[in-house]
C-alpha cells in the first residue's frame, strides 16, 4: 500500500468551498496524447458533445449527527449510518462504553433515541421516537445537523453547499462530492452541446473516509452501500459513445450494477489496479485522500499516472479533498 500513498500538506485541504460552485479548477486528463491542462469547472460543457453520458449520484445527505443528552444532563451524540431493515438504524454513538443498551437520549424538538446493543465495528443500534405529529425524517431534519468529513475543521454557513444541486434521494451521511461543483446552468450547457444526463442513487457511508490500513489491499475488508442504477441509466449507458461519471460513487455503482446484473441491492466492490471497466470511460473526481479506497479507484481506472498527476496538481496549488478542487481523467 505504500504505493498510494503521498505527502499531503494539511494547507492543500480546502476547509470551505469555493463560490461559485463552479469556480471549481478543474485538471483534464483525457486526450489519448497525454496532453494535461488546466481549466475550471465552468468549462465542463466546452469538454462535451454528442453521444456523452453525464452520470450523476443523486442521494441526499441526512442531518445525520445528533446532539442528546442523558436523563443526568450529561452530553451525548448519536451519528446516524443508516437504516436497518427492522425499523431501527446503525449509528455511532459516544461516549460509548457509558451508553449501555436501553439508555433513553433527548434530543432537540422533543426527539428521543433510545441506545441498543452493541455490534461489531463499534456500531450501536438505536431507536428514533419523533415527537407526536412528527415523522422520523421530520425529527432528525429538525435535530441533526449534516456531518462533515473529519478533515473539515470549520462549520458551513450555508449547509446546501455540502448537498448537490440535483440532490433528491435522503440517505447518504457523506456528499457525493465531485457533483458539488457542477450547478444547474452547467448541466444545462452540457445538455444544450448534446451530451445528455442520468442518473443513479448510492448512499454514501462515513467508511469512504476510513484510509486502507493493511499491508496488502486484498486483506482490506471493503464497506458495503445500497445502490440503485434505474434501467434507463442503463440503457443509456449502452447507447453512449463516451459514459463520464460523476464521482466515484457513481463508478460504484454503474460497476456494480454491470457486474452483478442486479439494477440494486448492495455493492462491497472493491475496485483496485487491474479491475476490468465495463461502464465508465471517463472520470470526474476530485483529489481523495492517501491510501484511501478512493484513490485506489482512481489508480485502477487512470493507471500510474494518477501519481503525475497528483504531483501537478499539489504543485499547482489545487485544492484536495471534499472541498477541494477536481479532475477530469479518462480510462488508461
Amino acid at each position: 500500500m505504500a504505493q498510494f500513498d503521498y505527502p499531503l500538506p494539511a494547507h492543500c485541504i480546502a476547509q470551505v468551498p469555493i463560490e461559485p460552485r463552479d469556480a471549481a479548477r478543474l485538471l483534464v486528463a483525457v486526450d489519448p496524447d497525454g496532453r494535461v491542462d488546466d481549466r475550471v469547472v465552468a468549462d465542463l460543457p466546452e469538454l462535451v458533445g454528442p453521444g456523452d453520458l453525464l452520470v450523476v449520484n443523486e442521494t441526499r445527505v441526512i442531518p445525520a449527527r445528533l446532539a442528546l443528552r442523558k436523563a443526568t444532563g450529561g452530553a451525548a451524540e448519536v451519528l446516524l449510518l443508516e437504516r436497518a431493515g427492522d425499523g431501527s438504524w446503525l449509528a455511532l454513538a459516544r461516549p460509548g462504553r457509558r451508553l449501555g443498551p436501553g439508555t433513553v437520549l433527548g434530543g432537540a424538538g422533543g426527539l428521543e433515541v433510545e441506545v441498543g446493543e452493541r455490534l461489531p465495528g463499534g456500531r450501536r443500534a438505536v431507536r428514533l421516537r419523533p415527537p407526536v405529529g412528527r415523522s422520523e425524517d421530520e425529527a432528525i431534519a429538525a435535530a441533526g445537523v449534516l456531518p462533515l468529513p473529519p478533515y473539515i475543521h470549520r462549520s458551513l454557513a450555508d449547509p446546501d453547499r455540502y448537498q448537490t444541486v440535483y440532490a433528491r434521494r435522503p440517505g447518504s451521511v457523506a456528499a457525493p462530492t465531485a457533483g458539488l461543483h457542477l450547478t444547474g446552468a452547467v448541466i444545462a450547457a452540457c445538455r444544450a452541446r448534446g451530451a445528455e444526463v442520468a442518473t443513479v442513487d448510492l448512499a454514501v457511508g462515513l467508511d469512504t473516509f476510513r484510509p486502507v490500513t493493511a499491508d496488502r489491499w486484498a486483506d482490506h475488508v471493503m464497506h458495503t452501500e445500497r445502490y440503485a442504477v434505474p434501467g434507463e441509466t442503463l440503457a443509456a449507458c449502452r447507447a453512449a459513445a463516451r459514459v463520464i461519471a460523476v464521482g466515484t460513487t457513481t463508478v460504484r455503482a454503474l460497476e456494480a450494477a454491470v457486474a452483478s446484473g442486479e439494477r440494486e441491492g448492495r455493492t462491497d466492490l472493491f475496485i483496485t489496479p487491474g479491475f476490468e471497466f465495463r461502464a465508465v470511460d471517463v472520470l470526474l473526481t476530485n483529489f481523495h485522500l492517501p491510501r484511501s479506497s478512493l484513490l485506489l479507484l482512481l489508480a485502477a481506472f487512470a493507471g500510474d499516472r494518477w501519481r503525475s498527476l497528483y504531483d501537478r496538481a499539489l504543485a499547482g496549488g489545487y485544492r484536495f479533498l471534499s472541498f477541494g478542487d477536481a479532475m477530469l481523467v479518462g480510462r488508461a
